[in-house]
Parts: structure tokens; C-alpha cells; sequence
């Protein structure tokens, strides 16, 4: 089943910020980057995903939804932690 897609209204003053400068933003809250974000970087190329039937307790489907958007994403990223973290105590 699709889920429908809700449009959010966005509180971003968007008059006020066509009309700033670059000089006029604040980035002093941002560390300048330089080549050592890149030292410890990897390449993640994404892999295809496949459709499942996967029945979970109310509640926990419930608490992930609840979560707000991107929320069956959420739980592939924490069932590829468990599987890696399982995977590492074999070696």
C-alpha cells in the first residue's frame, strides 16, 4: 500500500533569506572543512532494496512511525547495526 505523501508547512522566512547577502549569514556555528573530513572517509554506494512482509508488535511498528518520516529506513539501519555487530563477534 502507498502511503500518502503530507506536505509540511515550512516556518523558514524565505523573503528574508533570498534577500540576505553571503556576508549577512551567520556560519560561525560551522568548522570550515579542509582535507582531513576526508582521511577516515568511505565510499557507500547503496544497494538495492527489496520488498518484504515483515510482521512486527504494534508497538514497536507504533514507536518507529512515531519517529516521524523515513522511519522504515531507520529500522534497516539498526537491523544492518545488529548484523554487523554480529558478524564482528565471529572473527
Amino acid at each position: 500500500m502507498k502511503e500518502k505523501c503530507i506536505k509540511k508547512q515550512s516556518n523558514t522566512d524565505w523573503n528574508r533569506l533570498e534577500s540576505m547577502s553571503d556576508n549577512e549569514i551567520d556560519l560561525s556555528d560551522i568548522p570550515e572543512l579542509d582535507e582531513s573530513i576526508f582521511k577516515n572517509a568511505t565510499l557507500q554506494i547503496p544497494t538495492n532494496k527489496k520488498s518484504v512482509s515483515l510482521r512486527l508488535d504494534s508497538d514497536v511498528l507504533n514507536w518507529f512511525k512515531s519517529q516521524g518520516k523515513g522511519y522504515q529506513t531507520k529500522i534497516n539501519t539498526i537491523l544492518r547495526m545488529y548484523m554487523k555487530a554480529k558478524t564482528h563477534s565471529k572473527l
